[in-house]
């Protein structure tokens, strides 16, 4: 089945001002990305596939904080030809490259993150922490799949803080919400938390400090993100246990030192030559 959106293949035309946000702030939200009729094609696949595929059954009082945050399912392009798709989407990875400022960007992972009905907080942290990459150009794009009011915890940003070293040995727990939080307000990181309307996505650098608010509303906080890095990009010795973890997950083959060229990590955009999908 095939439904392509022309705006998953299409260019958005991103303006010098956002770049210059983006380079300043290490985040970036752009508004109408996606239209309502692109989003209602992919929504309902992407949702089955997270239940189908969701591994976290506790009930929401018995979890600790990270398993109160969200429900996360990775790599569900490897499971739905409709959701390749959408991950692979030359539109999104073209705006991935032309923030970054590189010739072109490969898939890391893709990650839906559901937040339900009463979760957590998604505590502070920077996603980077958990890469072996040798370099800072990263990024993920955080696609809500419905209209995201305060109310349902939208993604939440230290604005500047992608320079801010403090805290990235830190992985997502009760002690870098508590750690973070007071070393961003000390350093006047100001926290910038927005809805986003239908179609607005974000961007943000994977050395960007961002937490989400609990989901108070009655229904799932449905989001799917995608993460890119440069499509030129080289594997680092890892650091810890979750960076060992990830270069066996999600770049299994790639070696220290060399780009990670596997079947789990397409180009999906390059400026010259155009898109590819593997």
């Amino acid at each position: 089945m095939t439904v392509t959106h022309h705006d998953l293949k299409s260019r958005y035309d991103l303006d010098a001002a956002a770049v210059r946000y983006f380079d300043d702030n290490g985040f970036v939200k752009l508004p109408g990305v996606l239209d309502a009729g692109t989003i209602a094609a992919y929504e309902p696949e992407i949702t089955s596939k997270v239940v189908e595929l969701n591994t976290q059954h506790l009930p929401l009082a018995e979890r600790d904080t990270y398993g109160k945050a969200f429900l996360q399912v990775t790599n569900l392009w490897r499971h739905s030809d409709l959701v390749r798709e959408f991950v692979f989407s030359p539109r999104l990875a073209r705006i991935a490259a032309e923030l970054l400022g590189v010739a072109g960007v490969r898939l890391y992972h893709d990650q839906a993150l559901y937040k339900e009905s009463g979760g957590g907080i998604t505590p502070w942290h920077a996603d980077q922490y958990y890469w072996p990459l040798a370099t800072d150009r990263t990024v993920t794009v955080w696609v809500p799949l419905q209209e995201t009011p305060a109310e349902m915890g939208p993604l939440a940003f230290a604005a500047g803080s992608h320079r801010f070293e403090y805290g990235r040995d830190l992985p997502i727990s009760d002690e870098s919400e508590r750690e973070l939080q007071q070393g961003l307000a000390e350093q006047n990181f100001p926290p910038v938390e927005t809805p986003y309307r239908l179609g607005e996505v974000s961007y943000h650098l994977g050395w960007t400090f961002h937490h989400a608010a609990p989901n108070r509303s009655g229904v799932p906080r449905r989001v799917m993100t995608v993460i890119y890095m440069d499509a030129d990009i080289t594997v680092s010795q890892p650091m810890n246990d979750n960076q060992r973890h990830d270069l066996r997950s999600w770049m299994s083959g790639a070696e220290v030192g060399a780009v990670p060229e596997t079947p789990l990590n397409p180009v999906l955009y390059r400026a010259r030559g155009g898109a590819q999908t593997g």
